[in-house]
């Protein structure tokens, strides 16, 4: 009999950050609704307490970005992990899910497992890209991957690691036909307009590196297109100071909208544009879902360009390219993101009707295949799980 349907079901889960947060959250609601007498506890977020999980500690605790940030807090992290492994052991749990966070929560799930605990992983690190060797220690912390694309698990099952594809909660979140002119009413800008949303970053340091790129761009469009408007999205007041500095600077007009919108400000901005021009990262698959044609550009400092170019291992850097394992979008990366190539590949989007429409039926195929109802297939892989311990002769 399934371990779930002989005692009261004690589940540790970690998230470490607002993403995790919502992951979290749509996965115990559906486990809750399975096993209404479970018990969820670990650390959590806003979402997840919402839907029944116990946090131990405050979310933010995790929440640590930089080097120097977690050498700073080292033994605080090693203070929490050790207090967790003591909750987790004393009553011990039936199973541990980490979400994302993955220098902390597989180091936590390999204590689990070498005690005999089920482990799973939500969200994938991108050991397909860059330091494949980890995929060694992957194997020895977890029983499961929870994979939100298609190609992770593919890298997983090469490597006989357990992996299971639940898609993108994006992708169950966006519908697949987004209405620019509403989102435009609700920007107050004008429906027939010609806008292209230039997104420099959400962090002050990238900000500083790719607006000057992304507003010298702007004068090169304005050039073949004097009709074109631009609207970028600043995720706080601190950030639209710093994008208002630039736009002085370059003497380009821009509506800047910041989070006075609330949450989602970037999709927001980007599903009221006809391109969007923007540093690689999560905001790809925004796009791609807001069926958005884009122009990816970066630039790193020359060091770190050199250490990736070694490091990594993947021809593309955009996730809707590396989705269809095609250059769908142009990505312009470092000597090759100059103002006069980010303009010429805008204005195409926007001169060649074809060429676009191709690729935002792309688009469509890729939504399509990336909606999967991930809360759900998500449960459906941690009960799998579960029923195979509880059919143990030692459960």
């Amino acid at each position: 009999m399934p371990i779930g349907h002989q005692h009261q079901l004690r589940i540790g889960i970690v998230a470490g950050e607002i993403s995790g947060d919502t992951l979290g959250g749509g996965l115990l609601r559906e486990l809750r609704s399975r096993f209404p007498h479970a018990e969820f506890v670990g650390i959590c977020g806003p979402q997840m307490q919402a839907a029944g999980g116990h946090s131990l500690f405050p979310m933010e605790r995790l929440s640590v970005m930089g080097l120097v940030e977690v050498l700073g807090r080292l033994r605080e992290l090693f203070g929490i992990r050790d207090q967790l492994i003591a909750a987790f052991t004393s009553p011990r749990i039936d199973l541990f899910i980490g979400i994302d966070a993955p220098d902390f929560n597989l180091r936590l799930a390999a204590e689990f497992k070498r005690a005999g605990i089920p482990t799973v992983h939500y969200v994938s690190p991108s050991v397909w890209a860059w330091r494949q060797g980890r995929v060694v220690g992957i194997r020895q912390a977890i029983d499961t991957m929870l994979c939100l694309l298609p190609f992770e698990k593919a890298f997983y099952d090469a490597h006989d690691v357990d992996a299971v594809f639940v898609g993108h909660p994006l992708a169950d979140e966006l519908p697949l036909i987004n209405d620019t002119e509403a989102a435009r009413r609700e920007l107050g800008l004008d429906v027939n307009g010609e806008y292209i949303a230039l997104l420099p970053g959400s962090r002050g340091g990238e900000v500083s590196r790719m607006a000057p790129l992304l507003l010298a761009a702007a004068k090169e469009i304005l050039k073949q297109k004097p009709e074109a408007r631009f609207i970028i999205p600043a995720i706080n007041a601190e950030r639209r100071v710093q994008i208002d500095h630039y736009l002085t600077d370059a003497g380009i007009t821009a509506g800047v909208f910041d989070d006075r919108l609330g949450a989602g400000v970037g999709r927001r901005v980007m599903a009221a544009a006809d391109v969007v021009v923007l540093a690689s990262g999560t905001a790809t698959l925004e796009a791609m879902l807001l069926k958005k044609p884009m122009v990816v550009a970066y630039s790193l400092h020359w060091l770190t360009w050199l250490i990736a170019r070694f490091l990594v291992k993947t021809p593309f850097v955009s996730l809707p390219n590396l989705l269809a394992n095609e250059a769908l979008v142009p990505e312009l990366l470092q000597h090759a993101a100059s103002p006069v190539a980010i303009a010429a590949a805008t204005a195409r989007w926007l001169d060649d009707e074809s060429y676009r429409n191709a690729c935002v039926q792309r688009f469509d195929d890729l939504h399509r295949l990336l909606q999967q109802n991930a809360d759900l297939k998500a449960a459906d892989a941690v009960q799998r799980l579960l029923d195979h311990v509880g059919e143990k002769p030692d459960a």
